[in-house]
């Protein structure tokens, strides 16, 4: 059988250090694969997405994001991972254009190597969803739930990718969640999101705005580490509900990953439709892998 070899990368965005933050596959050079065979590397590299870029008529690059599962249309802390790796192999600080499944976005890349994401314009609607049956899903009180929906209720929001939101009172609440991943799914299929973003308030660190989980089980995500998509729309959602009082920060410092050993920080700017997600990421694995040239043969070897 002949096969082929392909560089693969693993980045870890939304941090600095090693071993932290979301670990993202990165194939930097993809526009011979099939989407088989980037199906097969994704199931192969285990990580929450794998991007793969690719050359664009319509933008500088173009990408495609692959769970272990199924394709998805958009996913932030591959895009970081793929521009972080993309800065360290020389390229200039500035603007990039990346298209994506969801259109063409800006990618800002700092002197210092911040990767900047625009998203999409953010849509928020609210959703007819008990706080029992919120509550059932995620394995925690019904209490914790209804204790912080004051002014900011369960709502869906995008800024390119739809997440139910779900406010909880303490970060005792927020790790001691359980969901039962059934129900989860059940969730996110009856809303049309992509997953469940519960968060609090009441975060590790005094210059953090707030502490997020982020449950995915229907994209085969149980529990994603730093996400984001979901902290662009979180973003959005607190904007829109204004939960600062009209007063939205200059930029919003957003913690997840902490109940999976994988803590990062996610920057977040907004000013009017606009919705811009900050972080910077670290190589920490790049080597190769074999595939069969044949698209519908399964994965050899890594």
């Amino acid at each position: 059988m002949s096969t082929t070899t392909t560089r693969v990368l693993q980045v870890d965005a939304f941090t600095d250090d090693p071993c932290a933050g979301n670990p993202a596959g990165v194939v930097p050079e993809a526009d011979d694969l099939s989407e088989s065979q980037m199906q097969a590397i994704a199931d192969e590299m285990a990580v929450s997405e794998t991007a793969f870029l690719q050359e664009s008529d319509e933008a500088d690059y173009r990408v495609q994001y692959f769970t272990p599962t199924q394709e998805v249309d958009l996913c932030g802390h591959a895009t970081i991972g793929s521009f972080a790796h993309l800065y360290e192999a020389g390229l200039e600080p500035g603007t990039t254009t990346l298209e994506t499944n969801v259109g063409v976005l800006d990618i800002d890349v700092a002197e210092d190597g911040t990767v900047w994401m625009t998203q999409n314009t953010p849509q928020v609607r609210e959703v007819d969803l008990s706080y029992a049956r919120a509550a059932e899903a995620l394995g925690v009180e019904q209490a914790a739930l209804e204790g912080a929906r004051d002014d900011i209720p369960l709502a869906v929001s995008s800024t390119g990718l739809p997440f139910l939101i779900v406010p909880i009172t303490y970060l005792s609440d927020l790790g001691d969640a359980a969901p039962d991943m059934a129900a989860v799914e059940e969730l996110t299929d009856e809303f049309d999101a992509a997953g469940v973003y519960l968060f609090t308030f009441d975060a590790l660190d005094r210059e953090s705005t707030l502490h997020g989980r982020m449950f995915a089980p229907g994209a085969g995500i149980p529990e994603d580490p730093v996400t984001g998509t979901a902290s662009g729309a979180v973003a959005a959602y607190l904007d829109h509900f204004g939960a600062f009082d009209d007063d939205l920060p200059e930029e919003l410092r957003l913690e997840q990953g902490h109940y999976v050993d994988r803590p990062g920080y996610v920057r977040v700017q907004l000013e009017g439709t606009t919705v811009r997600v900050g972080g910077r990421g670290v190589t920490t694995l790049d080597g190769s892998i074999v595939i069969p040239e044949d698209e519908e043969d399964e994965i050899l070897e890594a």
